[in-house]
């Protein structure tokens, strides 16, 4: 049976200031400055014996000074005081920000599905005045979150349909996504498990679930692919977490193992070397984590993606297309490209899940074909992500690509390129099998 924890979410935090004793978007402009070999040795002896500290960066750490001021550099960068200290209540929300009426009329009344958390660390990279701040706007609610449109649903790609045990969904051939958890260190207002996270006592995981699911497992050797997501896996205690992926990793036919994850970007302290030394013992171990806009790289979230490379993890991106927030050729780029520099690959952009209360969010497919356009031959392929529609119903993901075929001509296919130039195709399915010189070897020497 796996180590048992309390849930993170049994009780309201509190910000008791007695406990504490036990750029404008806070994007980094120098991403992992080359240190000289003599700095490089004395920052790996430090790691080893323990006293290297998390690096806090210009706008938490005003952030901290500013309403934190009993709370030590050390205190602020341990992830469990981050999460013991999330903001989750109107009264806490006016402590940081000025709320627009719309914001307070739907935490006045308590009425969403969704609870709010924001940690203390990600609550600093929202502007306080601004009701339209990018990651305010997709943390915090609005009335918008009343208003349901056609095609909602509360679980719209029908994973309930495809659960085979409590937690675990089955709906790929050769593999399955494994929810491990219903916390959250952050929760986004978007998320396509509302229904779900943050309800501790309705969806509550970990031991004989978990053991129902591995049991699962181990009797589908046609499971080769294991996805840990929930909720977020690295908000479990890392000794749990160590017990269920060496369980996994235990199961022979298991080959990879992924975390879905927005720890690093929202709690990036929570990487600890204790951490990624226990993620090394479980490789082949990816993870996909979870970024929405630049304003989220800072010189925290590049540490912790620092880390986890480091430790040989292969870094992933997924980014959810939102309306008025990232949806605009130019924040997409921008965040695409500080990926690359953190070591992160784009993966996917994902059209917006139709959960019930989303249309505030959702763009046009246009909209994201239009992005990939804007992308696709203006900046490197790697930082190119694959944008596509988790279909409702169960459908799974559909890739949605602008179409590059004009029409076919004859034997050949009329292509446009990125600039919007057009170019001739010989089809070799369709081609005229005619020699246009000898094809004898011969006539080759």
């Amino acid at each position: 049976m796996p180590p048992e924890a309390p849930e993170q979410e049994a009780k309201p935090p509190s910000f008791s200031r007695r406990a504490v004793k036990s750029s404008s978007t806070g994007a980094d402009s120098s991403i992992v400055p080359i240190r000289r070999k003599t700095d490089v040795a004395a920052k790996i002896v430090s790691i080893n014996r323990g006293f290297y500290k998390f690096p806090t960066g210009p706008v938490s750490r005003q952030f901290r000074k500013r309403h934190f001021p009993e709370v030590t550099p050390e205190v602020w960068n341990d992830w469990r005081w981050q999460l013991q200290n999330r903001i989750r209540c109107l009264a806490d929300l006016e402590r940081f920000f000025d709320l627009s009426t719309r914001e307070r009329a739907v935490l006045e009344c308590r009425s969403t599905i969704l609870p709010v958390a924001i940690t203390p660390y990600y609550a600093s990279l929202m502007a306080a005045a601004d009701p339209a701040d990018p990651l305010r706007r997709t943390h915090i609610p609005t009335d918008d979150e009343f208003v349901l449109s056609l095609g909602e649903a509360d679980d719209p790609l029908g994973e309930g349909h495809d659960e085979v045990v409590p937690g675990l969904v089955h709906r790929y051939p050769d593999r399955v996504l494994f929810m491990t958890t219903p916390v959250c260190s952050t929760y986004c207002r978007y998320c396509t498990r509302s229904r779900l996270v943050g309800n501790t006592d309705g969806w509550r995981l970990g031991g004989a679930r978990w053991e129902q699911a591995l049991s699962y497992i181990e009797s589908h050797p046609e499971i080769r692919d294991v996805l840990l997501s929930g909720g977020d896996p690295l908000t479990l205690d890392t000794n749990r977490l160590d017990w269920l992926l060496g369980r996994l990793r235990s199961i022979k036919h298991v080959e990879i193992i992924r975390i879905g994850t927005k720890v690093p970007v929202v709690l990036p302290m929570r990487i600890t070397s204790e951490l990624t030394r226990m993620l090394r013992r479980h490789h082949p171990l990816w993870m996909s984590i979870h970024f929405t806009h630049p304003q989220e790289l800072t010189r925290e979230v590049t540490e912790a993606c620092a880390r986890l490379a480091g430790a040989g993890i292969p870094l992933g991106s997924q980014t959810v297309l939102l309306k008025g927030i990232n949806d605009d050729v130019e924040t997409m780029k921008n965040l695409m490209h500080g990926l690359m520099m953190r070591r992160v690959k784009p993966y996917y952009l994902y059209q917006c899940d139709p959960i019930s209360g989303s249309i505030h969010f959702r763009t046009p497919l246009e909209t994201g074909l239009d992005i990939i356009r804007g992308l696709r031959g203006h900046t490197s392929g790697y930082a190119v992500p694959t944008y596509v529609i988790d279909a409702p119903g169960g459908g799974g993901k559909i890739p949605l690509l602008p179409n590059s075929i004009i029409e076919r001509d004859g034997d050949d296919i009329l292509l446009v390129n990125y600039a919007g130039t057009t170019h001739r195709y010989p089809d070799p399915a369709t081609t005229s099998q005619i020699p246009t010189t000898e094809t004898s070897p011969c006539a080759l020497v």
